[in-house]
C-alpha cells in the first residue's frame, strides 16, 4: 500500500478533529459487507488477556460469534476459551472457536470466515495485526494506542478510508457524556480562546527506567510462544516477568510509555475540543535519567500548535511519573499555571495524581480523571471550580454531539448499518490522535532539550535528521507491513 501524504492535508485533519457531531456530521460510502441488524458477526479476537479479556467478552456480549481466539500465552488462551465455552452453554449459544498463538496462521486458516477482529495485544503488534485484517476487508476494533509509530498510524488511517471499514480504537472514555459535553462547552467559547493545555498522568505503574536484564529463561516453561510474542520487534531472550504479560509497556521495542498508554485517553477530549491537528514543534523539556531501552520514570514534553480554524496558537504540556515511586519526584504543573492553585484547594491541599487543564482567556476547564468523566469550570473572576453540569455559563450551551449507546456498541452498529461514522473513535480520527501523541515519544528519543520542528503532512522533522529513525520500524522478516 502506498501511503498518500497528500491525503493528510491540514484542512482534512481539522475537518476530522472538528467532527464532534459524529454520526450526524457526514456519511462514508460503504463498500465492505453490510452485515445487517440481525445478522451474526463472526469475530476473531487477537489478544485475550488483560484488556483483551474484557474486549473478547464484550464482543461476545454484543452478539458476536467468536470463531477464533489468539494469544501467545497458551494457558491464558485455553482459560479464556473455557470461560466462553461455559458461558455459551448457559446462554444456549454455539461456541467452537479455534485457538492460535500466531495471528498470521489465524488469518491464513479462518480469514475467509470472519467479518471482524479485535486486537488487544502489546502495542508493537497493533498495526501488524490490524493491517492484516483490514487488507482482507475485516472490520477492526483495536486497543489504544492505535499503533507504535507514525508510519503505522498513517497506514491504518488510509486503509480504513480506502476499504470503508467500521473501526474503533479502545479509548472507552470517548463514549462518556461528560467528555462530549466538555467538547461542546469549549467549542461554544465558554472559556474564551484556548491558550494552554496541561495534562499529567500517574503512569508508569509498570517497571521502566531500567536496563535490559542479563541471561534468559525458557518461555515454554511459562507456556509462551516467544517467537510470536516478539513478532515484528527485534528478537531478544525471554526473561520471566520482564516483558510478558504486563511489563512490556515501558520498553521502547514493545510499548509507548506513559504517554502512549494514557494520552489516548486523557488528551482525547482536548484533542477534539481544541482541533489540535499536528504540532509543529515538540520538545522533551526535562526527564529523569534516560536509559537506552526504556522510557524514563518521569518526563515533561511540550507540543506547540499553530493557528487552526480561527483558534490562536496553543502550547500543550504533558507530564508523567508515578507519585508512589520513591525513586523520583514526578514532574507536574506548578502554581504558576492557571487553575492549579484552584485544583489544589478543591482537593484539600494536594494536586490530583492525574488531570487535564484547558486554559482559555476567560476561564479554565478541569477534568480530574483519565476519561474526562467529570468536568469542572472556573471563570477568571471565580475563586473555585464548579461542576460543569451546574455552572450557569454552561447551562444554555446546546448539545451538538449525539450521546453514545456505548463505545463497543458503536462499533457493532457501524458494522451492521454500514456506517463507519457511527464510531466516535474510528481510525480516521483515532489515527490522527495517536500520530500526534507519538510525536512526543519521538521527541523524547531524540533527546532532552532538543526542539524538534515537525512537518506533519510529510511525517518528518525539518531540523533534526535523527528523528527519522523513530518514524517507522524495520520489522522482522515475516512480520512486515
Amino acid at each position: 500500500m502506498i501511503i498518500d501524504n497528500k491525503s493528510f492535508s491540514r484542512r482534512q485533519f481539522l475537518r476530522y478533529t472538528s467532527l464532534a457531531a459524529g454520526a450526524t456530521a457526514f456519511s462514508f460510502p460503504f463498500v465492505g459487507r453490510v452485515l445487517g441488524a440481525n445478522e451474526t458477526i463472526n469475530i476473531a479476537c487477537i489478544g485475550v488477556g488483560g484488556k483483551g479479556d474484557s474486549d473478547t467478552s464484550s464482543a461476545y456480549s454484543h452478539g458476536g460469534n467468536i470463531v477464533a481466539l489468539c494469544d501467545t500465552d497458551a494457558n491464558r488462551l485455553r482459560g479464556k476459551s473455557k470461560q466462553l465455552q461455559d458461558r455459551a452453554a448457559k446462554d444456549n449459544r454455539t461456541y467452537n472457536a479455534k485457538l492460535y498463538t500466531d495471528y498470521r496462521k489465524l488469518y491464513d486458516e479462518v480469514g475467509k470466515s470472519i467479518d471482524a477482529v479485535t486486537v488487544s495485544t502489546p502495542d508493537h503488534h497493533h498495526a501488524v495485526a490490524s493491517v492484516m485484517g483490514m487488507r482482507m476487508g475485516k472490520h477492526v476494533y483495536c486497543q489504544k494506542p492505535l499503533c507504535q509509530n507514525v508510519t503505522e498510524a498513517r497506514m491504518m488511517v488510509n486503509l480504513a478510508k480506502e476499504k470503508k471499514l467500521a473501526t474503533q480504537m479502545g479509548n472507552q472514555g470517548s463514549a462518556n457524556d461528560a467528555l462530549r459535553r466538555a467538547v461542546e462547552i469549549i467549542q461554544a467559547g465558554v472559556i474564551g480562546d484556548p491558550k494552554e493545555l496541561h495534562v499529567w498522568s500517574n503512569r508508569p505503574v509498570w517497571p521502566q527506567g531500567l536496563d535490559r536484564p542479563e541471561g534468559s529463561d525458557d518461555p515454554a516453561a511459562d507456556s509462551v510462544d516467544w517467537e510470536s510474542w516478539i513478532g515484528p520487534a527485534e528478537m531478544r531472550p525471554y526473561k520471566k516477568g520482564v516483558y510478558h504479560s504486563f511489563n512490556w509497556r515501558g520498553w521502547y521495542d514493545f510499548g509507548t510509555g506513559a504517554l502512549g498508554d494514557m494520552a489516548c485517553h486523557m488528551v482525547n477530549m482536548p484533542f477534539r475540543a481544541l482541533k489540535l491537528g499536528y504540532a509543529n514543534v515538540i520538545e522533551c523539556e526535562v526527564a529523569s535519567r534516560i536509559y537506552p531501552e526504556t522510557f524514563p520514570l518521569t518526563s515533561r514534553i511540550r507540543f506547540e500548535f499553530p493557528e487552526r480554524e480561527g483558534l490562536p496558537p496553543l502550547k500543550f504540556w504533558w507530564y508523567d511519573g508515578n507519585p508512589g515511586d520513591k525513586r523520583v519526584r514526578p514532574l507536574r504543573p506548578g502554581p504558576e499555571v492557571a487553575g492549579v492553585t484552584k485544583v489544589i484547594e478543591m482537593q484539600g491541599g494536594k494536586l490530583t495524581n492525574q488531570g487535564t487543564l484547558v486554559i482559555g482567556t476567560k476561564g479554565v476547564i478541569f477534568a480530574p480523571d483519565d476519561y474526562a468523566e467529570k468536568i469542572y469550570l472556573s471563570l477568571n473572576d471565580e475563586k473555585e471550580f464548579v461542576d460543569g453540569k451546574r455552572h450557569e455559563a454552561c447551562v444554555n450551551v446546546p448539545k451538538t454531539i449525539p450521546r453514545s449507546p456505548g463505545h463497543d456498541k458503536e462499533w457493532f452498529d457501524a458494522m451492521k448499518q454500514g456506517k463507519p461514522e457511527l464510531a466516535y473513535s474510528r481510525f480516521e480520527i483515532a489515527g490522527y490522535l495517536t500520530e500526534g501523541i507519538l510525536l512526543g515519544c519521538i521527541a523524547l528519543r531524540v533527546g532532552v532539550g532538543k526542539r524538534m520542528e515537525w512537518d506533519g503532512q510529510g511525517m518528518k522533522s525539518t531540523n533534526l535528521a535523527e528523528a527519522a529513525q523513530y518514524v517507522t520500524r524495520k520489522n522482522r522478516p515475516g512480520w512486515e507491513l
